[in-house]
């Protein structure tokens, strides 16, 4: 018998939930980039690609800890806000599935001892966090993850998640 299975029910779940984040955030950057692209014609690529990785980081809390990326954040700090703050204006069709993303990342984030609930007031402050919606299933989450990386020409492989998985992870 599987040890680990027996101590955590949700530790098989819970790598297959952070690839379904993992897909929301880089559509998240897709459409980011591009948009930035649009907005910033003078800029060149490989600056929007780093504002647009920096927001896209600032917005799921997983800040990259290199020194030239530090150091881009703090020269960038006002950009990156700015651009959060005109995110659910700017890209409405994510507003669902960063919303599911963030929520089921600070699910996961509590059942491994972490608190990243000021990622979710941070997101209902910026107007991103659609608040009256409800938390998805696993399943349900998995699938619009499926989705929306089929839609924007993302791979992710399908794992199936049973009713038990969706059940004890809700609980």
């Amino acid at each position: 018998m599987d040890t680990k299975k027996s101590k955590n029910p949700g530790s098989r779940l819970l790598p297959v939930l952070r690839e379904g984040i993992c897909v929301v955030q880089m559509v998240l950057f897709k459409e980011l980039r591009s948009l930035l692209t649009s907005k910033l014609p003078c800029q060149d690529s490989l600056s929007v690609s780093m504002l647009t990785g920096a927001i896209t980081n600032e917005l799921f809390g997983t800040l990259n800890s290199e020194e030239i990326f530090q150091e881009f954040r703090r020269k960038n700090r006002a950009d990156i806000e700015q651009e959060l703050l005109s995110l659910a204006r700017e890209l409405p069709a994510l507003r669902a599935p960063l919303t599911d993303a963030l929520r089921i990342q600070t699910l996961c984030d509590n059942m491994e001892d972490k608190d990243s609930a000021k990622l979710l007031n941070h997101a209902a402050e910026i107007g991103l966090l659609i608040q009256e919606r409800e938390l998805p299933l696993p399943s349900t989450f998995m699938t619009m993850a499926r989705s929306l990386g089929d839609a924007h020409q993302l791979i992710i492989t399908p794992v199936e998640i049973s009713q038990e998985d969706d059940k004890r992870l809700v609980q």
